[in-house]
């Protein structure tokens, strides 16, 4: 496979087929999409059925998020040698067989098991297809492929997400992930079918461990990683704000979620188009304006049509930073991209934990729902502050 990856004595040039390669990456990102965010819809759902507090419940998202964190660099170190497009049907086969798993689970402990075993093959999946998806898109376009593959990631949360949630209420939270393993089933024979071999991988442990002697690497993924929480503050209790708050129905749930969803399609695709063009300073504004976002959202959160501009406008802006956090990352390690697009997802998901739990705290302390969302800015401003102290660290020149 001919990424800085996984080198090559070829330098990367465009398949024939690219096209379906990003698509079949796409749907993979569609099915983990899907998957990580539909728990936040059903909360209410999980809770009720296992007999705990939306809280406690939380810890099956929080679960997720600590499995990202651990198996994305993890996976993508210990299987530097496999073929990529192998471990790519590898992961999505895990990933299809730990949903089902969690669709049978008995009690809140056996479901956060269930969530932090699905969780450990996402991040690797995403770093992997990233580098994959580079590859096969050829130079020059490199944020447009990964903006490609994550669209997957941001469509499941107009279509995939309000589905999940639409038939986790209507016939049960289970039933929401035996359909997940569905989708993940039909993935997998699309990057069976569609995602090609590209060469033969001349990677190895000792090369993607030396990569992480990386200090701007870390310094980005520790601002990322709190920077994160602040989208994740909020979205990991929006059925409960829209229901409590919000005073919206809880069929009106997925329809707020779909919306939320379109606004992260239009922020990775934009995102795409200004990375390419400047990757720190999209970083930048991306934060600027996520904070922007989650103070329209605390303030407006009590009207329908605040709520729902606000949930837009933080979908907007969180898919805008992650892709620029995630190409950033991949130009900090320019001999190992999948990993560096590996630890975004790892300071994504960390973000997922900590905001959940933050999130969590305030609303058992009795602040409220709301509280979460400034919470979500105290997040977002710190990682700021870290991006903006460390800006003019250059990162290590791209191999010949």
């Amino acid at each position: 496979m001919t990424t800085t990856a996984a080198r090559t004595t070829d330098a990367p040039t465009p398949t024939p087929h690219a096209g379906r390669a990003l698509l079949a990456l796409a749907l993979g990102g569609f099915t983990i999409g899907t998957t990580e965010f539909a728990t936040m819809g059903l909360l209410p759902q999980i809770g009720g059925d296992l007999g705990v507090s939306d809280p406690v419940a939380g810890h099956a998202i929080t679960a997720y998020a600590v499995g990202v964190v651990v198996g994305a660099p993890l996976l993508t170190v210990v299987a530097a040698k496999m073929s990529r497009r192998r471990l790519l049907l590898v992961l999505m086969g895990f990933y299809t067989l730990a949903n089902v798993l969690s669709a049978a689970a008995p009690s809140i402990e056996w479901l956060v098991a269930g969530r932090f075993l699905a969780g450990l093959p996402h991040g690797a999946f995403f770093g992997v297809g990233a580098a994959v998806g580079a590859s096969v898109a050829g130079p020059g376009r490199r944020g447009h492929a990964v903006a490609m593959m994550m669209t997957g990631l941001t469509v499941a949360n107009v279509v995939g997400v309000p589905l999940s949630t639409a038939v986790g209420q209507a016939m049960g939270w289970r039933a929401a992930f035996l359909l997940i393993g569905v989708l993940g089933a039909v993935a997998l024979a699309a990057l069976f079918w569609f995602v090609p071999e590209r060469g033969p991988v001349e990677s190895s442990v000792r090369n993607e461990l030396g990569s992480l002697a990386n200090g701007p690497l870390w310094v980005a993924f520790v601002a990322g990683s709190i920077g994160f929480g602040g989208l994740f503050a909020v979205y990991t209790y929006v059925a409960p704000t829209i229901t409590g708050v919000t005073g919206m129905s809880e069929g009106a749930v997925p329809w707020v979620l779909a919306i939320m969803g379109v606004g992260m399609t239009v922020g990775t695709l934009l995102g795409g188009r200004l990375a390419d063009r400047s990757v720190l300073g999209t970083v930048i504004g991306g934060f600027v304006a996520t904070g922007v976002a989650l103070v329209v959202f605390a303030l407006t959160a009590t009207t329908v049509v605040g709520a729902v501009s606000g949930l837009f406008l933080l979908g907007v802006t969180s898919q805008v930073l992650g892709l620029a956090m995630q190409t950033r990352l991949m130009d900090l390690s320019p001999r190992t991209e999948s990993l560096g697009a590996a630890l975004c997802h790892s300071a994504l998901n960390l973000g997922n934990a900590s905001g959940a739990f933050f999130g969590g705290l305030v609303i058992a302390a009795g602040w409220g729902y709301v509280a979460p969302a400034w919470v979500g800015l105290a997040l977002t401003v710190v990682g700021l502050a870290i991006v903006l102290a460390t800006a003019r660290w250059r990162a290590p020149a791209r191999p010949a």
